[in-house]
C-alpha cells in the first residue's frame, strides 16, 4: 500500500483533495490536513506540526500560491517574487527528505474580474519557481493549464477563484495522473 500525503491551499481543501483519495482506490493511504495551508509560510510551519501524520509518505504533493499573490491593498502580492521561491525550494528540501517522490502543482487562474488575483502575477510566479523545483527533482503537475483550458468552466463565478465541480474533477484527475507517474520512478 502507498501513502499519499496532499498539502495545499483551499484549492486541495476544498477542491481536488476531495476526490483524490477515492480515484487512487483502496492500495493507497492519503492522509491532508484539515487545515488550509493559505500561504507558503504557513505550509513551511505546518510541515513540523504535521510530520508525524507525514511519516512514511510515498509521495508528497503540495499546491501554494493563491494566498502569496494576492493583492488586498494595491501595493503587491502578499509574499515577493524572491521569498516566495526561496520559500519554496526550502519546503522542496523538506518535503524531499521525508518522501521518496515530491509534485509541486503549479498555481491555478483565476477568473477574469476578480479583485485580489491577477494571472500574470500567477503565471510569473509559476515561472519563477517550476524552473528550480524541477532541479531539485520535484515532479510538476501543471494544473494551471489544466484550468486555464476553460477558466469559465473550471473556476466558480461567484468569487473568482475555487474550481467548480468540473474544475474539481479535472483537478483531481491530473493529480492521480501525476501520482501514478511518480509512483513509476520510485
Amino acid at each position: 500500500m502507498k501513502k499519499v500525503v496532499l498539502l495545499g491551499d483551499s484549492i486541495r481543501l476544498i477542491g481536488y483533495g476531495t476526490k483524490v483519495p477515492e480515484l487512487l482506490g483502496p492500495d493507497y493511504t492519503v492522509w491532508q490536513p484539515e487545515d488550509n495551508c493559505r500561504f507558503i509560510a504557513y505550509l513551511l510551519r505546518g510541515i513540523f506540526d504535521w510530520s508525524e501524520e507525514m511519516a512514511g509518505a510515498d509521495i508528497i504533493h503540495w499546491n501554494s500560491g493563491e494566498w502569496d499573490i494576492c493583492n488586498l491593498f494595491g501595493d503587491g502580492p502578499f509574499t515577493g517574487e524572491n521569498e516566495y521561491v526561496s520559500q519554496c525550494l526550502r519546503v522542496a528540501d523538506l518535503l524531499l527528505a521525508r518522501a521518496k517522490k515530491v509534485i509541486f502543482a503549479t498555481t491555478t487562474p483565476v477568473r477574469q474580474g476578480h479583485p485580489h488575483g491577477d494571472n500574470r502575477v500567477i503565471q510569473r510566479y509559476n515561472a519563477l519557481v517550476v524552473p528550480k523545483l524541477v532541479q531539485k527533482g520535484v515532479l510538476i503537475n501543471d494544473l494551471f493549464q489544466v484550468v486555464q483550458q476553460d477558466i469559465n468552466g473550471n473556476v466558480r463565478e461567484d468569487d473568482r477563484i475555487h474550481l467548480t465541480d468540473k474544475g474539481i474533477a479535472l483537478c483531481a484527475e491530473a493529480t492521480v495522473k501525476a501520482i501514478h507517474q511518480a509512483e513509476q520512478e520510485l
